[in-house]
Order: C-alpha cells, then sequence, then structure tokens
C-alpha cells in the first residue's frame, strides 16, 4: 500500500510539474517498466547520450526540416494511392519467394516496397526484399514548455513559417505543410485515435490514455550496420510480442521532432529476426492490423498485395525511428 501511495504521488507531482523535470525522469516515472528506445533518448534536449549540436536549442535562424527515408508511407491506409505510387509500388515483380517442399522457393507478384505484407509471410525461411529500416531522420526533441508555445495548424502556418524564419516557396515549406495537413486530417469516426505529438512526455500521456495501463512495451526495430537501399533478407526467426491493442508512433519530416501517434484497432505485434544478403542482421518490428475493413479500399496496401479490406491482416515493418507501445504481460 505505501508503494501505491508512492506511486500515486509521484504521478500526481509529474503531472502538475512537467515543465521541471526533464523527459527521461517523467517516462521513468509514467512508464517503469520499459526503458525509453535509444531512437527517442539519442534525441532527447536533457540526454546525457545526445550529441553536443543537439543539446543546443533550436532557435529560428539554425531551424530546418528534417527528413527520413519513408515519409509517410506506412500510414496511407487512410487515403486512395497516387497514380505515381501505383506506378512505382504496384509494378514490382519477384520480391518476395516463400519456401515450399524440397527446399525450393516460389516467387510472388507481391512487393513488399512499402513494407506491405501479409501475415502468413512471417515464416522462417521465406525470402524478402524491402527498403532499409533506417529512417535517419535525426530531427531533435524540444523541451515541452517551449513547444507548447510553437504554434501547429494549418490556420498558423504563415505564423510557423516565420518563427522558424522559412521561406514559404521552399522544399522546406511545402513539407511543413504536408506534415500538418496529415496531423490535420479527422479521425476515421469508432475505429481510430490519433495525435501528432510535439514532445516525448505527450507521447507518454497519449499513450497511457489509449492503453489504460503504464505497464507498457516501447519496442523499436534494430539494424545492426549500415543496410543498402534495398536488398533480400531471410526471415530466421519470427515472435510473437503481442496481441491486442497497440500504439504505434511514426516520425514525421518537421523541424523538431514530431510523431504521428495512433490506435487503429487490434493488431498482432511480431519481432522477425532477418539477415541479409550482404550479411547485415536485422531485428525488425512488424504489426500486423487484424481489422483492416475500415481502410481506404483504393490505399496503397490494397493494390499491393491485390486483397479486399476485411479479408486478411496487412502487415507492415516499422522504420528503426518509429515505436510501438504495447500493455506488457
Amino acid at each position: 500500500m505505501k508503494l501505491q501511495a508512492l506511486t500515486i504521488f509521484l504521478l500526481s507531482f509529474v503531472a502538475s510539474t512537467h515543465a521541471a523535470i526533464s523527459p527521461v525522469v517523467y517516462w521513468k516515472v509514467k512508464l517503469p517498466n520499459t526503458q525509453i528506445p535509444k531512437v527517442i533518448k539519442d534525441f532527447l534536449p536533457q540526454s546525457d547520450d545526445v550529441s553536443p549540436e543537439l543539446k543546443q536549442d533550436n532557435t529560428d535562424a539554425n531551424a530546418k526540416v528534417y527528413y527520413g527515408l519513408s515519409q509517410y508511407g506506412t500510414i496511407s491506409w487512410h487515403r486512395a494511392a497516387t497514380k505515381d505510387e501505383i506506378l512505382h509500388f504496384a509494378t514490382k515483380k519477384n520480391v518476395i519467394k516463400q519456401v515450399t517442399r524440397g527446399n525450393s522457393a516460389k516467387e510472388e507478384d507481391r512487393p513488399l516496397k512499402q513494407y506491405f505484407f501479409l501475415e502468413k509471410d512471417l515464416e522462417k525461411g521465406n525470402i524478402i526484399k524491402f527498403p532499409t529500416l533506417l529512417n535517419k531522420n535525426e530531427a531533435p526533441f524540444l523541451p515541452r514548455e517551449s513547444v507548447e508555445s510553437i504554434p501547429f495548424s494549418m490556420e498558423k502556418f504563415s505564423e510557423i513559417l516565420n518563427h522558424f524564419s522559412i521561406d514559404r516557396k521552399s522544399k522546406d515549406a511545402q513539407t511543413i505543410k504536408k506534415t500538418i495537413e496529415l496531423c490535420d486530417e479527422p479521425e476515421v469516426k469508432h475505429k481510430e485515435k490519433k495525435m501528432c505529438v510535439t514532445s516525448l512526455e505527450s507521447m507518454v500521456d497519449f499513450g497511457l490514455s489509449l492503453l489504460r495501463t503504464n505497464n507498457i512495451l516501447a519496442i523499436t526495430s534494430e539494424v545492426q550496420g549500415e543496410t543498402q537501399n534495398s536488398q533480400r533478407y531471410t526471415i530466421e526467426k519470427v515472435q510473437q510480442i503481442a496481441d491486442g491493442d497497440s500504439m504505434v508512433c511514426h516520425k514525421l519530416n518537421y523541424v523538431y521532432a514530431l510523431h504521428y501517434c495512433h490506435f487503429a484497432g487490434s493488431t498482432r505485434t511480431f519481432m522477425v529476426s532477418m539477415i541479409g544478403d550482404d550479411g547485415t542482421k536485422v531485428k525488425a518490428v512488424s504489426v500486423c492490423h487484424k481489422d483492416a475493413s475500415f481502410w481506404n479500399p483504393k490505399s496503397l496496401p490494397f493494390i499491393v498485395l491485390k486483397v479486399k479490406p476485411g479479408t486478411t491482416p496487412i502487415c507492415h515493418f516499422l522504420n528503426d525511428d518509429q515505436i510501438v507501445f504495447v500493455p506488457s504481460e
């Protein structure tokens, strides 16, 4: 009882004084049973492991947009695929091989360029081909008290550009616009809950509100060594981590660390150990959405996989700077 009372006191203290403590302490108090993933910790403003240049304030004069490799691929289910995406992704061939009896492999016309695949593909010995999981989005987290004073909405678009001294005609300005438009899109009623979180603390708070427990695991993909832009990987082990509710946070292209966090129905989460043709070892987080019936029927996953909404779970890998939060057993 004393421990429970102490925990309640600490949670109340943190909630009322979040501006006075570090993000690391905030995480440890609110999520005591899971470590902060390295891909988050490395870019926190008060982390001991963060590089000196990221400890400096992200001032207006030095502001820039940070870019990752995957951009918005794994959250494209809510909209119809564009002609360019269909041409680029849905015309690739022979990128997955399934092992059959006699150690032979059957080639299938199911591209994984955007990491979309079927749950039955997660089988030891299968060979798949997809881009690197290294996203390389190095946007630093800003302190919560600072970032909450910066506007974030399309109504304040001009004000945002002025705040960061970004030219309206630049590529960075167009990227900021695209990111905010994504965050401003309405939720799918009764099916999806989402939020673009602007700080580590708001990410933690949103996860607690969705999963309704502080006994949570935070899991990311791991890559040992640099990978090629695209290569073949052989699945060596598939381990189911969770089955049920989960929250996934995707890092977006923006001036500071901004994550699209969402809960979209029940999922199964796997850790998939693979080895590339060049020897690269990968532990890739795979999230399989068990109910994709409410996804846009013209979205990229259905075009790529040639299946209809609601007929089969749809899976995708996470880049190494994307995080899945699941209740811990």
